[in-house]
């Protein structure tokens, strides 16, 4: 069966390889999130993938431009358009497939709480060779126009230290569980209670 809810994050994998994989997971029918779309990767250098970017823009319907081609500016919203050309999306099941999908910039509250997961298929460091060309989406995003830039990268520094925070005081748990097991005291009343048949 599939789990109620998988957590993706984005730092690190590539644009289109991620999407496809999304796609196909979306179709089987698992619900997946995608969080911090902005630190999404595209191959090939900024200036050209601004420049397609740029082409993309002037595309607008032809009879009313009002009704057509909607040019998205956020990360999250590029990526959510990049899966929904992966899908059947005009049909009931592809528009049901695409229901299950959630898309975020940064990592908000509920999904700050769970573990999230990488895509090895997807990821720019097993896919890439080391010398080729590639962008952020996120940097992209801001040179056509997405204006939360700066707003995310403070809200994800405060998540951080927050994160931090929890990280050292769980350490710490572990850290005194793992020193009473070690006690003398203990062994002494677990072989008491041995006798007891506990």
């Amino acid at each position: 069966m599939f789990e109620k809810e998988i957590v993706i994050d984005g730092r690190g994998h590539l644009l289109g390889r991620l999407a496809s994989k999304v796609a196909k997971e979306l179709l089987s029918g698992q619900r997946i999130v995608v969080v911090r779309c902005e630190l999404l990767l595209r191959s090939g250098s900024l200036f050209r993938n601004k420049l397609k970017f740029h082409e993309f823009l002037n595309k607008g319907m032809n009879t009313n431009p009002r009704r057509g081609q909607f040019h998205f500016r956020t990360p999250s919203r590029i990526f959510w358009r990049t899966v929904r050309g992966m899908l059947p999306h005009k049909t009931p099941k592809g528009a049901a497939a695409l229901g299950r999908m959630k898309v975020f910039e940064g990592i908000p509250y509920p999904y700050d709480q769970k573990r999230r997961m990488v895509v090895p298929d997807a990821l720019k460091v097993l896919r890439m060779k080391s010398h080729r060309k590639f962008c952020v989406l996120g940097e992209l995003a801001k040179q056509v126009g997405w204006t939360r830039k700066d707003l995310v990268e403070r809200l994800e520094e405060k998540r951080k230290v927050k994160a931090d925070k929890f990280w050292q005081a769980k350490q710490k748990k572990v850290k005194a569980r793992q020193q009473a097991r070690g006690s003398k005291d203990l062994q002494q009343v677990n072989t008491e209670l041995a006798k007891y048949g506990f």
